[in-house]
């Protein structure tokens, strides 16, 4: 996965209908895609399994929607009004805006990669064994200055300190990647939330702000859910929904777009456990992605250098996308930051009266936070493989397959008439109509049966179902694995049965 091209991946998830540049026919919009029809049933078949495993299968959390539009006294209170901020810088010559901390790591990131291929060749040509890698890197001169460079990033932006960050542009002559110019204007910050009117009358009219994170949705309406729902520290509020956060550098396909939807919930704990509740929860999220099927070696957290004002402990679970590990998904410490503050701008107390305790308090959280779209890049990322594969005349040709979880795959199975004639399809189309009541499922006649096999194993679709001849004479079908290539016979009134257990929900639920 690490030579695939995130551009070649795109290419692939255009053609099979995964993903489209929002509004091409109009020169498209950066940073917003539209999911097609392989994507939107891949991204709901992830809401799903997450919704399952976070509500269903927990008798302490509970689901909400919120609404996108809220008052805006909220994002005052959030924080989000005063400091929701990204650094940004022009340069003077090809006039292109950078978010500062993504323009120096990315500037350290090759330096790193320069030392690297260097220190790797004085290896060869000295004949010196892998091992001395570490210890020759570590003492390269563009290694320690990329090492330098985070520390002095990681400083200024843990104190906000904008013009240190430009001081860093100009004395490390930090080049634009479109110009190679090092021309930068003073670093300034600019608010990330998307703003909009309400209201019939413009004089009337008030400011609110397109949500850029679920969470607040949540801690607002925790009494309410805490009354109605009737719940009992410790107990979670989960939900889905869109956020919207003005990026300036919109990059790497969907790994951040301006319009993008979260899965989250946020754990409520009794003060003093909230140390054992982070700990749980790392691992739960954690155990959750592998039992989906990214691989262990792919995944591995990342706790957080700087913690926000706050919170006690951050960690990322990060995921090796194409273009190197990169966060998916975090889990927070959020101590009672968010309903104190919530309690102070409203007016309204936000507590919980514990009975064992007897006393009131406000709850401490614990959040988790995937984003959906970067869910979806990761399996597209492992799942896309190019190989060998034999043809029918005992050859081999390279096939397209998308490697994804049997419950993730878009289509659940395809089936195929071996040849178009009427008592072959007849069946077929039986079949088809008793199983697409069950799964989603693709019928197929076109072309050969090689080119039929191969189109859906490039569409992910883990179970092909040929009707041929002996079908005809002893009601049995072939059925066919995407990824092993093996075929097995089984009764043609077994194939329900036979695909409910290999795509059975449920089972894949008692494994977490």
């Amino acid at each position: 996965m690490s030579s695939l091209d995130i551009g070649r991946l795109a290419a692939y998830a255009k053609e099979q209908g995964f993903l489209y540049p929002s509004s091409e026919i109009y020169d498209g919009l950066g940073g917003v895609y539209d999911y097609g029809p392989l994507g939107v049933e891949l991204k709901r078949r992830l809401i799903d399994l997450w919704w399952r495993a976070m509500v269903h299968l927990h008798e302490h959390i509970v689901g909400l929607d919120a609404a996108i539009l809220m008052h805006p006294r909220v994002w005052e209170a959030s924080g989000h009004v005063e400091a929701f901020h990204d650094p940004l810088v022009d340069n003077k010559v090809s006039k292109k805006r950078y978010r500062v901390d993504t323009l120096i790591e990315e500037y350290a990131q090759k330096l790193e990669e320069r030392a690297q291929k260097e220190v790797q060749k004085q290896l060869r040509k000295q004949n010196l064994p892998p091992e001395a890698l570490a210890e020759k890197l570590t003492a390269h001169r563009d290694y320690q200055r990329a090492q330098n460079l985070r520390q002095r990033l990681h400083q200024a932006l843990a104190t906000q300190d904008w013009p240190a960050l430009t001081r860093l542009l100009e004395e490390e002559k930090i080049p634009c990647p479109e110009s190679g110019s090092t021309e930068w204007t003073p670093v300034r910050q600019f608010n990330l939330m998307f703003s909009t009117q309400l209201g019939a009358v413009a004089e009337e009219a008030i400011t609110l702000y397109l949500r850029p994170e679920t969470a607040q949705g949540i801690f607002v309406d925790f009494p309410l859910v805490l009354k109605t729902a009737r719940m009992k520290i410790p107990f979670g509020i989960a939900q889905v929904g869109k956020a919207f956060r003005n990026e300036i550098v919109a990059r790497q396909f969907i790994f951040r777009m301006r319009e993008f939807e979260q899965m989250e919930m946020q754990f409520f704990v009794r003060p003093g456990t909230e140390a054992e509740w982070y700990a749980y929860w790392r691992e739960k999220r954690l155990r959750w992605h592998q039992h989906l099927g990214l691989h262990p070696e792919n995944l591995r957290f990342k706790d957080h250098e700087t913690l926000a004002h706050y919170a006690k402990a951050a960690t990322d679970i990060e995921f090796r996308f194409p273009f190197g590990f990169r966060e998916l998904e975090g889990i927070h410490s959020r101590t009672d930051y968010d309903l104190s503050r919530h309690s102070q701008y409203s007016g309204k107390k936000l507590e919980y009266y514990d009975e064992e305790l007897g006393q009131s308090y406000v709850p401490y959280v614990i959040e988790t936070s995937v984003g959906v779209d970067r869910l979806v890049l990761a399996h597209l990322s492992q799942a896309y493989t190019e190989e060998p594969a034999p043809t029918a005349e005992g050859g081999q040709e390279m096939r397209t397959v998308l490697k994804l979880h049997p419950l993730l795959a878009p289509i659940s199975v395809a089936i195929f008439p071996l040849v178009r004639k009427e008592e072959f399809i007849q069946k077929a189309r039986a079949l088809y109509e008793e199983l697409r009541f069950h799964f989603l499922v693709a019928y197929e006649e076109k072309d050969s049966i090689g080119r039929r096999y191969r189109r859906y194993d490039a569409k992910g679709t883990p179970f092909a179902i040929t009707i041929d001849g002996q079908t005809l004479e002893d009601d049995t079908v072939t059925v066919r694995d995407r990824d092993t290539l093996a075929q097995e016979r089984i009764p043609l009134a077994g194939v329900l049965a036979y695909l409910t257990e290999k795509l059975s929900v449920a089972s894949w639920l008692r494994t977490l």
